[in-house]
């Protein structure tokens, strides 16, 4: 039994840190696509910006939704197309989307671990901690410069993006208004983020923040996703508006798309 337990924890984690492909079914949206060369992650980078019907109508701003896993051949598309659709039902306002393409996934998307085990699915290298400032630094005000955006802003990601959305959540509050993600890998450096969640919210900004997370099944995952939740319950911070959505018949390759809507409805209206 125990043997079968370790068995389904591996094939979770070897499932939340490969890489994600979109299915070829995916309409590919109308968009723009942007290469910016980056001081901080040493590369150039894809980005894929996909703006609401109404940007070319109007002389609006529009606050912007970011998300890692940004390719054409990754979550791009069918993030795009859904918020087309939730915006046309009225069911949320406007915003632009900018995806970030992947390179190197493992590397960008894990932060610093402890745990010698861990380098056999991910590298040690706080990778996260570069690609957050390449964001913060030179890909939000390269999007605020380019695009009529607005200061509110969003970040959405699924297992190993997801573990970046907490991440920054809990380490840089401020640089996003609303956190969403599905199946974080919460079990990276022994759920550090899970195991210090109170001690980051003590010390967190006061600034009005939502976050929007949730866990399906994969047994090493759910385990830290209840526990967050269950923390969050016991503290009281009055500028934090926050859900979980407990998916137990939810694979990790099938809760992206069975839970985005609900997501992005709950966590993008104001």
């Amino acid at each position: 039994m125990k043997k079968l337990l370790l068995l389904l924890s591996l094939c979770g984690i070897l499932a939340s840190c490969a890489k994600h492909q979109a299915p070829i079914n995916d309409v590919i949206p109308e968009h723009d696509s942007l290469t910016i060369t980056s001081t901080l992650v040493h590369e150039d980078r894809v980005i894929n910006v996909w703006t609401p019907p109404s940007y070319a109508t109007s002389s609006d701003s529009f606050p912007v939704l970011y998300m890692a896993d940004g390719g054409i051949k990754e979550d791009f598309p069918h993030i795009a197309n859904t918020l087309a659709q939730l915006i046309v039902e009225r069911k949320i306002p406007p915003y632009i989307l900018v995806g970030i393409e992947n390179t190197d996934r493992r590397r960008d998307l894990s932060g610093s671990s402890q745990v010698a085990a861990d380098e056999e699915y991910c590298p040690l290298t706080d990778g996260a901690k570069n690609f957050r400032a390449f964001i913060a630094e030179e890909l939000i005000p390269n999007i605020d410069s380019t695009y009529r955006t607005q200061e509110q802003k969003a970040i959405i990601g699924e297992s190993l993006s997801g573990l970046f959305v907490i991440e920054t959540f809990f380490l840089q509050q401020s640089l996003f208004d609303t956190y969403i993600a599905m199946d974080p890998s919460l079990w990276w450096n022994d759920q550090y983020l899970v195991k210090n969640a109170t001690a980051f919210l003590e010390n967190a900004p006061q600034k009005q923040t939502k976050l929007w997370f949730a866990g399906a099944s994969a047994h090493d995952i759910s385990i830290a996703t209840n526990e967050l939740a269950d923390i969050l319950k016991t503290i009281n911070h009055p500028t934090l508006m926050w859900t979980y959505s407990d998916e137990p018949n939810e694979q990790h390759n099938t809760i992206f798309r069975a839970t985005k809507e609900k997501a992005l409805i709950w966590a993008l209206n104001k």
